[in-house]
């Protein structure tokens, strides 16, 4: 069955058995999503993570569209009365789509090729004796084949080598071994087009480029790519460039799919045939071919550090439930100002002018303070945008003025201002604030951010939140699709408080949605908070399905229901009351300590429904009940006076956030309105092959200065130091030198992204 020949391909892919993928497959056909069956169907799937889940459903699609166009091309040549057993094989074989566009081309329908004139024209059989008869002088042999259609001998040859060529490119099997040699050995080639050198300067690093095809990376390519399509640079790929003979490997490989040989008249006529159809028709659709994989490759790896990046901001530490002054910079424009409470209520907003044309550096300062008084602000968030220094430095006096005596001082953080400005004009933030204008709800988010970053995130499209590379380049149906796994397995492994969330992040619950989540809101805003995860099916189209894959990721502390506030799912409360009751406690008591939970045999509480890693699960979470799976809240504190790239001196120790990072390297933010790069090379002391291995978006990390070019407005960091945090010490790559730290380039493309990450990337484009 096609089921379970998919399933078997897919346990290989992910390291799991075809059983464990086959009840995987089963879920969510059923409507399961990824998070529900990867924490509450372990006993189901054998305990198949979310890693193993989305590479299963993403594989599992690209199976059922090749399964459904398999049968359309079995259909297309059945009714062309051509299917054998043997073809009907050959293609049930196919691996890829590749593979199966192979097999078909011959049978595809197409308008009137020269091969099929020819063969309408009488010329097919001769193109069968030359290639049954070597021996035989091919030009002679043409001469019988003289008609009214066919003038001569020539043009007799040129319809036999038509149908020949036709016959040689749509031969699958060789194909195949032409499209594996070029992946192999091919080299991709770069150069400007004429008249284009000053226009697509930014491109120069590609002006006469070349590499090994399989070695590109994915910011390379897609750099390049993007030069193509602004038409500064044309792409080509080479195969054998280098080789003088006179008939290149390529052509002789086409030759020897025919036992093509040397000496006899037929082999020299069909060993030019051979390189005919190469030139003609198998170069170009090959160049396609790899073209198109590398396009696919480097959208791939683009759309995984997007991701991966996305993931860490999503579950960066939440600073907590704590009043928050939100400050979103502007120079001309003043700053805006936010006050939320604990919760994330909008309290104030206002607008102050410190800066040039005003310079109402005194007011702004007795504003803030006045606000800081008012409503008891413990944070303030601070935009990371232009400005941003300024308005720290402004905050620092302001607070370093405030008595002693008026209790603690707010703890100032610089944010990332990533996507507010999105979020300030979306339905969602009208909606949220009708009457409040648009440059204010900004400030609104950069406030509840630094609280809360995954629940104010969430209001966000994914891809505006920025943290990828070349984002606008590839595929955005494949790009929102992983974007929106992120956001859903980051919700739900964080959970949600059913009293207080959002619309935005109650769609990403499990089961939920966007329609759901409306209801749920509308339901608590008539009745009152939910007093037990119960109380939800009372909620309007919310049935018990939904109910099934919603309810262990949402969450109700003080509830009627202790277990309500864990990740402990109502289906399994029976076995959570069954430990509670072999501890002779109350639950309230008992939940938390983890002396008395250790001591317990989770084996004696298997039954038939609930297995070891269930119980497991259900004890680690009366341990920490609710507990939450980021990191403890810390900031980057920023050197006085430097505030600017002018301030920077190589050899500086500071401290900073990481913003971003890539295979090549990771961008932070060291409060001079433009991140640095720490190249990979400059990351550790060790070998470093991907940037994640050391670093993640939202880490705070103490980086050296090594390269400063205020023009280009790069900054090359370093990471690398000895254990007393002095000078980097020499990296052992195990006999090979130590790579230098990163030198400035000249920018080889438009930047991903505005500001500092486009900047700090175009750095990085020639390295690897």
């Amino acid at each position: 069955m096609a089921s379970e020949r998919i399933a078997a391909i897919i346990a290989a892919e992910i390291a799991a058995r075809p059983e464990q993928a086959a009840a995987a497959i089963g879920l969510l056909d059923e409507g399961a999503t990824v998070p529900f069956v990867a924490r509450y169907r372990k006993e189901v799937t054998g305990g198949l993570d979310d890693t193993q889940l989305r590479l299963l459903a993403e594989r599992l699609v690209y199976l059922r569209e090749l399964d459904a166009r398999r049968d359309t091309i079995l259909g297309s040549i059945r009714d062309q009365g051509k299917l054998t057993e043997e073809l009907e094989a050959k293609i049930a074989a196919a691996a890829t789509k590749a593979g199966l566009e192979d097999i078909y081309l011959p049978y595809k329908p197409k308008r009137r090729t020269k091969a099929e004139i020819a063969r309408e024209r009488g010329l097919g059989p001769l193109a069968e004796a030359i290639l049954a008869d070597r021996a035989a002088v091919p030009a002679e042999l043409a001469l019988a084949y003289i008609s009214e259609e066919v003038a001569d001998a020539k043009a007799a040859l040129e319809g036999a080598r038509d149908i020949l060529s036709e016959q040689f490119a749509e031969n699958a099997d060789l194909v195949g071994r032409l499209r594996t040699y070029m992946k192999e050995r091919a080299f991709m080639r770069s150069r400007v087009v004429d008249g284009k050198q000053e226009a697509g300067a930014k491109f120069s690093d590609y002006f006469d480029h070349v590499e090994r095809w399989a070695n590109v990376p994915s910011h390379r390519a897609l750099a390049m790519l993007r030069g193509r399509n602004e038409e500064v640079l044309s792409l080509d790929i080479e195969v054998d460039a280098d080789d003088a003979s006179p008939v290149k490997p390529v052509e002789r490989m086409i030759a020897d799919a025919y036992a093509v040989g040397r000496q006899l008249p037929g082999d020299r006529w069909l060993m030019e045939v051979a390189g005919w159809t190469w030139r003609i028709k198998l170069s170009l659709h090959l160049t396609l071919d790899l073209m198109r994989d590398l396009r696919e490759r480097a959208e791939e790896e683009a759309i995984h550090v997007f991701a991966r990046n996305l993931k860490d901001l999503l579950l960066a530490a939440p600073a907590g439930s704590r009043a928050t002054m939100g400050l979103d910079p502007g120079i001309r424009t003043g700053v805006k100002v936010a006050v939320v409470d604990g919760t994330g209520k909008l309290l104030a907003t206002t607008t102050v002018y410190p800066f040039p044309p005003r310079s109402d550096v005194r007011g702004t300062q007795a504003e803030l303070a006045k606000l800081i008084r008012l409503h008891k602000v413990e944070l303030i968030s601070i935009g990371n945008g232009t400005g941003s220094r300024e308005t720290e430095r402004l905050v620092t006096d302001m607070l370093s003025d405030m008595p002693s005596d008026s209790g603690p001082k707010p703890l100032k953080v610089i944010v990332s201002e990533a996507g507010a400005s999105v979020y300030s004009a979306s339905a969602t933030a009208a909606a949220e604030f009708p009457g409040l204008d648009v440059s204010l709800r900004g400030a609104v988010s950069i406030a509840r951010r630094l609280q809360d970053p995954l629940a104010e995130l969430v209001k966000i499209e994914p891809k505006s939140i920025g943290v990828g590379q070349y984002q606008h380049d590839v595929d955005q149906y494949r790009l929102g699709r992983s974007l929106e796994a992120v956001v859903e397995d980051a919700v739900n492994a964080v959970g949600v408080d059913l009293n207080t969330a959002s619309a935005p992040l109650l769609a990403r619950v499990s089961g939920l949605g966007a329609s759901l989540a409306e209801a749920i809101i509308a339901h608590r805003d008539a009745a009152g908070p939910f007093a037990s995860r119960r109380d939800l099916l009372k909620v309007s189209r919310l049935g018990p399905r939904a109910f099934e894959q919603c309810a262990g990721f949402l969450r109700i502390p003080n509830g009627t229901e202790p277990l309500d506030a864990s990740a402990v799912h109502p289906e399994a409360y029976g076995v959570a009351k069954k430990i509670v009751a072999a501890c002779g406690r109350d639950l309230r008591s008992l939940m938390g300590d983890s002396a008395a939970l250790k001591a317990l045999d989770p084996r004696v509480f298997v039954d038939e429904r609930f297995g070891l890693p269930t119980v497991r699960d259900i004890l680690a979470e009366l341990e920490k009940p609710g507990r939450d799976p980021r990191p403890g809240f810390k900031t980057a504190t920023f050197a006085d006076g430097v505030d600017d790239i002018k301030d920077l001196k190589p050899g500086m120790l500071l401290e900073g956030t990481v913003t971003n990072v890539a295979a090549f390297g990771a961008f932070v933010d060291i409060g001079v309105h433009q991140d640095g790069l720490v190249h990979v090379s400059q990351l550790a002391d060790r070998f470093v092959k991907d940037a994640h291995e050391v670093v993640k978006a939202g880490d705070v990390v103490k980086v050296r200065v090594v390269d400063i070019d205020i023009k280009r407005k790069r900054i090359g960091l370093s990471m690398r130091r000895d254990a007393d945090g002095g000078t980097p010490k020499p990296r052992d790559n195990g006999n090979r030198p130590a790579p230098r730290a990163p030198a400035p380039q000249r920018q080889p493309e438009r930047p991903a992204q505005q500001g500092a990450f486009g900047a700090a990337l175009a750095e990085a484009m020639k390295r690897k």
